[in-house]
């Protein structure tokens, strides 16, 4: 079954993880993704490793799992855009596509003359999308971004960590994987737009622009009281209790959503005097007296294990959940279930790479895993002989020119 966005192809000028975790997306809904990468080196995070991905064997290969992370659905063409020949031959290939994503610094694809200034008058249909530290305008335009600095920068540090320790970045890049996100919706947004009118445009991802809009309630808590939001550690902004709690065996998570599962969780834990009292009654009242509700839910919870919490709060609908490594959550019963861990065959190396699957679920057109991760330049010759004709002789004196 054709993916949704079967028949575009996108000029994938991306590397490390914003613009390819966009383009991997968009490889994933259908799209063909064309991955421009220098010859010799290829996208950075192909040296982001160990680990690399294992062969039958159990040995290492030559694929760094970080870039495999990110590059399924793509096919690999290795090529010289700083060379004139390189150029002219980026040019005949954007010819062909709909769609260029770049995440170059502000400016920088401008001295190939491969910016969109550069290129909206030839391809007047096409969406160009390009993913920076800081945007396009601004004073701080010209400034490289990386997503540890993003992070800070946004006041996501500030918020995130224990409420005695130091500021602490999020174990994941949120700032990269967000801004490839909101790059997706915005060029799915511009194919829309191409398809009813026939133009094209130029979409302008700056990481901090979206960290800041990331930070959603807590950016709403300061704008409404001006006040800068304290960390919380593992609790909620707005919610009491819902947070982690240590068990007599392990920690759970408790997320007391309401007041009616409050109560609920009182009577599993045989506290009814609880939300009796009116310092509890309400959310409002829990959250203003937070610091003497919370030390009292850690007693009574720390005096059960962990199957009591989970087995008597899930039958009495009170959201509460055990906190996995990843070797529990990739062997859940329900991740499996939900096909979130493939594995897809290297052609080249033939090692059978193992990886976390799209999460999108669309019922008339699913996605698809077509590809896995390619090796450096893997498809150069089939693109280039496909897309453009060229035959033996002439990709024999671009790979003499070290165009390809």
């Amino acid at each position: 079954m054709p993916g949704p966005l079967e028949g575009i192809r996108v000029f994938d000028l991306t590397r490390i993880l914003a613009g390819p975790s966009c383009t991997q997306m968009l490889g994933d809904l259908g799209a063909d993704v064309i991955k421009i990468e220098r010859a010799g080196a290829g996208d950075d995070t192909r040296n982001f490793a160990p680990p690399y991905i294992k062969d039958d064997e159990g040995n290492d290969t030559s694929e760094a799992a970080y870039f495999c992370a990110a590059n399924r659905n793509k096919r690999s063409v290795t090529l010289d855009i700083s060379k004139p020949e390189g150029q002219a031959l980026a040019k005949r290939l954007i010819g062909t596509s709909q769609v260029l994503v770049e995440n170059f610094k502000t400016g920088g694809l401008k001295k190939y003359g491969l910016s969109y200034d550069d290129l909206k008058d030839e391809f007047p249909g096409l969406i160009y999308c390009s993913i920076t530290g800081f945007g396009q305008t601004g004073p701080y335009a010209m400034r490289p971004g990386y997503d540890v600095l993003i992070q800070g920068m946004s006041g996501l540090m500030s918020l995130n960590g224990d409420p005695d320790g130091e500021p602490m970045k999020a174990a994941i890049p949120v700032a990269d994987l967000m801004a490839g996100m909101y790059a997706g919706v915005s060029i799915n947004a511009a194919l829309r737009h191409r398809e009813i009118t026939g133009e094209g445009q130029h979409i302008d991802i700056g990481m901090l622009d979206v960290m800041v809009s990331f930070t959603t309630i807590m950016g709403m808590n300061y704008l409404a009281t001006g006040n800068n939001p304290p960390r919380l550690g593992n609790a909620h902004p707005n919610i009491v209790p819902y947070q982690a709690f240590e068990t007599s065996d392990g920690a759970i998570i408790l997320a007391v959503g309401n007041d009616g599962q409050f109560q609920r969780f009182c009577k599993v834990a045989e506290c009814e005097e609880l939300p009796a009292n009116p310092d509890y009654a309400t959310n409002g009242a829990r959250l203003k007296n937070r610091e003497q509700l919370v030390p009292i839910i850690k007693d009574i919870v720390k005096q059960k294990p962990m199957d009591f919490w989970l087995k008597e709060l899930e039958a009495n609908t009170v959201s509460c959940g055990p906190i996995y490594k990843l070797d529990q959550v990739f062997s859940n019963e329900h991740v499996l279930a939900r096909d979130m861990k493939i594995e897809m065959e290297q052609p080249v190396t033939g090692a059978h790479v193992p990886l976390i699957n799209s999460p999108i679920k669309m019922s008339g057109t699913p996605v698809t895993a077509r590809m896995a991760p390619p090796t450096i330049g893997e498809h150069t010759d089939s693109v280039l002989q496909e897309l453009l004709e060229m035959d033996e002789g002439e990709l024999s004196k671009l790979r003499e020119q070290g165009v390809i």
